[in-house]
């Protein structure tokens, strides 16, 4: 059974940083394109970062140069760090894999239960 964990959101101060991690089990994540999502309130579900299984790594232009994907494959996970935080990252973070499809919400196969992420100014 294909299962994926978040852990690590919260609250933070603007300027702050937090690390989210994707746990993966019932499949290999390493081998998997991976991909964080984030929804705020009365917006659309966005892509903000993926790891493809070859570890090349994509970003949005909201959070280029702030936030770095990661695999952690003793862990079998995949970790968001997000520095310099802003209050308009305040979202719910989930991550998805998309197998060996390129990563997006269309072709995501499953799905974490997501973990709040709040920024305060």
């Amino acid at each position: 059974q294909v299962q994926l964990v978040e852990s690590g959101g919260g609250l933070a101060q603007a300027g702050g940083s937090l690390r989210l991690s994707c746990a993966a089990s019932g499949f290999i994540l390493s081998i998997n394109n991976m991909g964080w999502f984030r929804q705020a309130p009365g917006k659309q579900r966005e892509l903000v970062a993926s790891i493809t299984s070859g570890d090349s790594t994509d970003y949005a232009e909201s959070v280029k140069g702030r936030f770095t994907i990661s695999r952690n494959k003793v862990k079998n996970a995949v970790d968001l760090q997000m520095n310099n935080l802003k209050p308009e990252d305040t979202a719910i973070y989930s991550c998805a894999t998309s197998g060996s499809l390129a990563i997006s919400i269309a072709n995501a196969k499953y799905w974490g239960q997501g973990t709040q992420v709040t920024v305060s100014s």
